[in-house]
């Protein structure tokens, strides 16, 4: 799970586009598989060495190749040499702390984006950075483990449900985004699911665990804004044509993305909003809390301070005070604490001080 968006430490000083892995390590073998699909056929392949991408870069039909695993630095810069990358794409490739974006190169574009599930385990979101570059008739896909959101868009190409056969690489890649963004939703209902139960265990009571609670929810929601916010922009940017490689047809269902990503992003700000206002709730309870004790030891104190006069004077040692050689003295100055504090509680409680 990735954390933070940012320069890696070691990559500091180092020539721009130098070629290193930045991010979990991993002993599991990379993970290469291609779709080659058209109207009329489509296969699907587990290739064991890079060189056998290759042969698709020219392929008259789409092909979509995946690379699960980025920690194979030179198999990595193997595809993308063949297939024209510009070292700066496989340098943010590489270092996956990156943030939402795309760039244009001459004859690809280049995306990145926060693909985003949720944890029931540990009620966190676990984040992976996806590289996708999109070329005439090919897409390359770059994930840093096995496991993604993108099945649905496997058995569409597999069993020619919509228009993704016929349609080019440009459809598939909005069909990849508009998977991620799909998940954003998912993520966002269990968010929400956490922070309405979380709305009513703060109204009836509220604790050290539910203050807990509210900070670790507006973390990961902080999180969730810093991964969509920007892929807003790289929608914004694709929709107003800067994208040759993307055609009319396909900019109509990235519009469709938009206004997910704008959905995602309206909910997201009301269970910000939400937090902030559970948290004000909280502060308040504390505070009404402490108040009411703060009430009742007023009122303890305020009854103990006659009554501690009256011990005090009695206590003090002059030889002429009648009441301390009266035989009932003793009783009657406990009759006359018992009287003063019974009448300050009857007081108060007509005032309806407690």
């Amino acid at each position: 799970m990735a954390r933070g968006v940012g320069r890696d430490t070691e990559s500091i000083g180092l020539p721009p586009g130098t070629a290193v892995y930045l991010g979990e390590p991993s002993d599991e073998p990379i993970r290469i598989t291609v779709f080659d699909y058209d109207e009329g056929h489509v296969a699907e392949r587990t290739l064991d060495l890079p060189q056998d991408t290759f042969p698709f870069r020219d392929s008259p039909s789409v092909s979509w190749i995946n690379v699960d695993g980025l920690h194979d630095v030179a198999a990595v810069e193997a595809i993308a040499d063949h297939f024209g990358l510009h070292p700066l794409v496989v340098e943010d490739i590489l270092h996956t702390g990156q943030r939402t974006k795309s760039e244009g190169y001459e004859d690809n574009l280049f995306i990145v984006l926060r693909m985003l599930s949720y944890s029931n385990t540990t009620g966190t979101i676990d984040d992976e950075q996806v590289s996708l570059i999109l070329g005439a008739t090919s897409l390359l896909s770059f994930q840093q483990r096995m496991g993604d959101v993108f099945d649905g868009v496997r058995e569409r190409i597999r069993n020619d449900k919509g228009r993704i056969r016929r349609a080019g690489a440009d459809y598939l890649a909005y069909s990849l985004i508009d998977a991620v963004v799909d998940q954003y939703f998912v993520v966002l209902e269990r968010l929400g699911e956490r922070a309405e139960a979380l709305g009513e265990d703060v109204s009836e009571h509220a604790d050290r665990k539910n203050l807990e609670e509210i900070r670790r929810l507006k973390r990961e929601l902080l999180f969730l804004r810093k991964s969509v916010w920007p892929l807003r922009e790289v929608l914004s940017k694709i929709e107003r044509g800067d994208c040759p490689l993307f055609d009319e047809h396909t900019l109509l269902y990235l519009r469709d993305v938009y206004d997910h990503t704008i959905q995602v992003i309206d909910a997201m700000e009301t269970y910000r909003d939400m937090m902030a206002g559970l948290l004000d709730v909280y502060l308040t309870s504390v505070s009404n809390r402490m108040n009411e004790v703060m009430k009742v030891l007023t009122v303890i104190a305020t009854i103990f301070m006659p009554l501690s006069f009256i011990a005090s004077v009695y206590g003090m040692n002059f030889s002429h005070m009648p009441e301390l050689s009266w035989r009932y003295g003793y009783f009657g100055a406990l009759g006359v604490m018992a009287a003063v504090g019974v009448g300050m509680l009857l007081v108060f409680k007509k005032r309806g001080w407690f």
